[in-house]
């Protein structure tokens, strides 16, 4: 009830009726750090998230392709194998499985992105592309790397 005097010469309060008063500051600082490292490994992963599948693209000058979510990205390797999204499609498969593709809310064929390596076949790129077109997919984007000079 009175005060002690200790020997440090500072004053305090006896134990008795001491109570500390609920801190009302919050410390943002630990919040801050683990959003920026949160925000830098989303930033450094996000384009490496679009399309798994290793392919050279040719290049050309051609203008960027939008993107947009009802799309199915098709690609071909440069040993002809056929990937709908990152998803291998087993020899003669091909077919049936753009018959399994999601149509949109309306009805309508997604848009297809397609991405074929440089090195290969142009019969093989031409067989995928025929494929395409009598499982009735007509809107296709051919998807290459840019390059700065004219052919």
């Amino acid at each position: 009830m009175g005060v002690n005097v200790s020997s440090g010469g500072g004053a305090r309060r006896s134990s008795r009726g001491s109570r500390r008063a609920p801190m009302a500051e919050i410390n943002v600082t630990p919040f801050v750090d683990v959003m920026l490292v949160l925000l830098i490994i989303f930033m450094v992963t996000a384009p490496l998230l679009a399309v798994g599948v290793p392919i050279e693209l040719p290049d050309s000058r051609a203008n960027a392709v939008d993107q947009t979510p009802e799309q199915v990205t098709i690609s071909v390797d440069s040993q002809g194998v056929i990937y709908i999204e990152n998803e291998a499609v087993d020899d003669g498969a091909f077919s049936e499985a753009l018959a399994q593709l999601n149509r949109g809310a309306d009805g309508d064929l997604p848009i297809v992105v397609f991405r074929g390596d440089k090195d290969l076949d142009y019969g093989r790129t031409m067989a995928v592309l025929g494929e395409l077109n009598r499982a009735g997919f007509t809107s296709i984007s051919l998807v290459t790397s840019g390059s700065v000079s004219p052919p």
